[in-house]
């Protein structure tokens, strides 16, 4: 195989191993110390939010309230986890050279000093200062030993392996990526493929293309074991090089052709429509030939009859023939005038979706807008009070426009019947917990007390993504029409022993008989809010509907004015 080829080999593929590895796990052993460090300080809130954005790793919101809590009067081990958290996360945002800034203002007394040497390590790794890389990433290596975590070993190993890939220095190389595939877990996950691609691409630097092509050809078939599309769009491009190279276009083909189907993304939405269209044209092509031929052999089936058969009942076949084009032709008209009046109802309803949706989004993007520029001008007073509560209005104005666009975009899958539903068992009480862990930012806000009542015992028989998409949709509305201090619940009922009735009640400020009626109506686009002037589309509920619809479900709905809301769904239980 050419130099060339594995030039662009090494480029696309190991280079990022070290940051997928940092990104997908921090370690254990830290995490677990920095959740006991915000126990006994509960009194410092600005260190317990600072640690919980950390283990989400929301960086932005890390680096605002850890620079808070070093702003306060505290202790030093505290300020050593502060400068840990905005050193890891600049990191993570590509700055490093605040980055090590950050790592170097933190002790050697720390007691997890060990992870601040392999950060180092990976900002000089970034700055493809690969010597230096090394020097920490082996001062790292003892404690990392010493917690015999076979998993984080072969992280360090898959680092100082790839180093010294970069350095022409194989023979350790090799030491370190060998250990790398030997310490990874016997399970197939994510590091397991990874560690076949890099100790390819090991082989591959050296010409050893049968020792090469073996772990592409390895890493390829443990892909198809995981989720990661990534992954499976890499090992799919890999093996087509491979094919090029020996010559089999055809393999070639295939492989390339199954890597851009896992380029799941909008990005490529155009090509997929094109393709389609495409393959659509082509079809009615041959249909139209086949069409054509049909049509010639009839015409020499015709030319073969009996013309004196044609003459003796030519006058009844054009009478038959008049009155049953005069009856198609009214049957005709019906049917257009009927998919008219449709195609004129759709029209509507979509212009009419696409003014309400352009309005909430300029209305969205003028309030964030303004919130900004009060943002930069309480910057320079240095008001972080304030501050605080700018960022949080423009998360909250944020995740609106998303939920919008989410929204938006599963209802125009619905309509295009492009939504894949697949209803397996899930356990109830269990979603509802995820729920809540999303939704917990929203809910502190408004100090919205949750109750999560569901009955643990209970399964229902749904598909997954569709029924996060309705509790999501369900508890947003919930949160937007609570007052502050309020209560939202999610329980269970026993009704019928087919069938699971799950209520999810707010005390918030309730709606009229009208409007319930108008939300539960189908392709009702608007739904005025109770005593506001702001008006939503109303997709959400409709999504709702329709996704409990396909899940065999039903929706109710029963509500007073200022006394809160029920929303009352029923699912098909697991049948044992």
């Amino acid at each position: 195989m050419t130099k060339k080829i594995h030039t662009f080999l090494l480029l696309f593929l190991f280079l990022p191993s070290i940051i997928f590895s940092q990104q997908e796990k921090n370690s254990k052993y830290f995490d677990i110390a920095v959740q006991k460090k915000a126990a006994t300080i509960k009194s410092e809130k600005n260190f317990s939010k600072a640690q919980f954005f950390f283990l989400r790793k929301e960086w932005d919101s890390t680096l605002v309230y850890s620079v808070k809590q070093l702003n306060s009067n505290t202790d030093l081990a505290t300020k050593q986890y502060c400068h840990y958290f905005r050193g890891y996360s600049l990191m993570m945002k590509g700055l490093y050279q605040q980055s090590r800034i950050e790592f170097d203002l933190i002790s050697k007394s720390f007691q997890y000093y060990y992870l601040v040497d392999n950060n180092i390590g990976l900002l000089f790794y970034f700055e493809k200062n690969f010597e230096k890389a090394i020097i920490y990433f082996l001062k790292a290596q003892k404690e990392i030993l010493n917690h015999k975590d076979e998993t984080e070993i072969a992280d360090l190993y898959r680092n100082i392996g790839i180093c010294y890939l970069h350095l022409k220095q194989f023979d350790k190389a090799e030491f370190y990526l060998t250990n790398d595939i030997f310490l990874n877990p016997k399970h197939i996950t994510k590091s397991v493929v990874r560690a076949n691609i890099n100790i390819a691409n090991f082989y591959y630097a050296q010409y050893k293309d049968q020792q090469a092509i073996y772990y592409f050809q390895k890493a390829y078939n443990l892909s198809k074991d995981i989720k990661d599309f990534d992954l499976k769009q890499t090992t799919a491009f890999n093996m087509a090089v491979v094919e090029e190279n020996r010559g089999n276009y055809k393999k070639a083909i295939d492989y390339r052709k199954e890597a851009e189907d896992w380029k799941d993304s909008l990005n490529n939405q155009n090509k997929i429509w094109a393709v389609a269209d495409f393959e659509k044209k082509f079809t009615v092509a041959q249909k139209q030939k086949q069409i054509k031929v049909l049509e010639v052999e009839n015409k020499l089936k015709d030319t073969q009859r009996n013309s004196l058969f044609f003459a003796s009942i030519g006058l009844l076949l054009i009478l038959t023939g008049g009155v049953y084009l005069y009856g198609q032709k009214v049957k005709n008209a019906k049917t257009i005038l009927l998919q008219k009046n449709k195609l004129d109802e759709l029209n509507a309803t979509k212009d009419q979706l696409f003014s309400i949706v352009s309005h909430d989004l300029r209305s969205s993007v003028n309030a964030l807008k303004t919130s900004n520029a009060k943002l930069s001008a309480t910057l320079e007073t240095k008001n972080y009070d304030e501050l605080h509560q700018l960022i949080i209005q423009n998360s909250t104005i944020a995740n609106g426009a998303y939920s919008l666009l989410d929204n938006l975009l599963h209802w125009a899958m619905l309509q295009t019947k492009q939504l894949y539903f697949h209803k397996e068992s899930i356990h109830l009480y269990s979603i509802v917990q995820q729920i809540e862990y999303n939704y917990k930012p929203l809910l502190l806000d408004k100090s919205i007390t949750f109750d999560n009542s569901v009955s643990k015992n209970i399964f229902i028989y749904v598909d997954l993504d569709s029924l996060k998409i309705v509790l999501r949709n369900l508890l947003d509305n919930a949160i937007k029409f609570s007052n502050r201090d309020g209560k939202i619940s999610f329980y269970t009922q026993e009704i019928n022993p087919d069938f699971c009735t799950l209520i999810i009640e707010d005390n918030g400020i309730g709606m009229s008989q009208q409007t319930i009626q108008e939300l539960l109506t189908e392709n009702e686009l608007l739904a005025k809010k109770e005593n506001s002037e702001i008006i939503g589309t109303g997709l959400g509920l409709q999504l709702c509907k329709q996704m409990i619809r396909k899940n065999s479900g039903t929706l109710a709905i029963e509500s007073q004015i200022g006394k809160g809301t029920k929303m009352i769904l029923t699912f098909p239980k697991t049948i044992a």
